[in-house]
C-alpha cells in the first residue's frame, strides 16, 4: 500500500472514533490504528524522510493535516540526546514507534494551579515507545509527559494531534527542580 493511501486509511478510522471530547476508550482506538501505521517501516524510510543534521537534535514532517485547527499527523525523526522537558499538549495526541526507543515519563501536576508561573509535578512512570516494545502511547490534553533519546541510535516515530502544534499556544512545560511553568514554545520548525 503507497503511503498516502495507508495515512488516508488510518485518518479515516481515527475521524470516525473521535467525535466529540476525547475519552481514553477513543484515544485507544486512534493508539491502535497509528501504531498499526507505524508498523509499516517501509513508509518511513530515510531517503524520504532524512535525519536531523548532526548539530540538530530533531526534525519534524508533516505528513498530513486536515486543516489549519484540525488532526495533524507528523513523522519525528530525532538524535540521541534530544530532550523535551514535561508538558502538555492541550489536544488529544498519540505516539507511535516506527523505529528506535522514545523514552517518556509520565508526570502528575500536584499543585492546583492557582499560582501563575509556579507547579508541582511528579513523574510516575516511564513507558519506552518502540517496535521491540511498547509501540504506542495515548494523551488526554491535560497529560503531562517529558521525552528523551537514549542510546546511539536515531529514532523515526509517528505523532498525530487533534490539532496542529503550530496552533498550540497554550501549552505548558514544567521544570520539576524549580517548581515551575511556562508557555512552550513549538519549537523546531516543520518542514513541509
Amino acid at each position: 500500500m503507497q503511503r498516502s493511501e495507508a495515512v488516508e486509511a488510518t485518518l479515516t478510522k481515527v475521524r470516525a472514533v473521535l467525535t466529540g471530547e476525547p475519552n481514553r476508550e477513543k484515544l485507544d482506538v486512534a493508539r491502535a490504528a497509528l501504531a498499526e501505521l507505524a508498523g509499516q517501516a517501509a513508509l518511513w524510510s530515510e531517503a524520504d524522510f532524512p535525519p536531523p543534521d548532526e548539530e540538530e537534535r530533531q526534525t519534524r514532517y508533516l505528513i498530513a493535516q486536515d486543516s489549519p485547527e484540525g488532526l495533524t499527523l507528523y513523522l519525528n525523526v530525532m538524535r540521541p540526546g534530544k530532550k523535551i522537558p514535561p508538558h502538555d499538549h492541550t489536544t488529544w495526541a498519540c505516539v507511535a514507534a516506527v523505529d528506535g526507543v522514545e523514552h517518556n515519563t509520565l508526570w502528575t501536576r500536584l499543585d492546583d494551579g492557582s499560582q501563575p508561573g509556579k507547579a508541582a509535578v511528579e513523574a510516575q512512570k516511564v513507558v519506552e515507545l518502540g517496535a521491540d516494545a511498547t509501540r504506542s502511547i495515548a494523551l488526554m490534553p491535560d497529560d503531562i509527559h517529558s521525552v528523551e533519546i537514549k542510546g546511539d541510535r536515531i529514532i523515526r516515530h509517528l505523532h498525530m494531534y487533534g490539532r496542529p502544534l503550530e496552533s498550540l499556544s497554550e501549552r505548558t512545560a514544567y521544570d520539576p527542580e524549580a517548581g515551575t511553568c511556562w508557555i512552550m514554545p513549538v519549537g523546531v520548525k516543520t518542514r513541509r
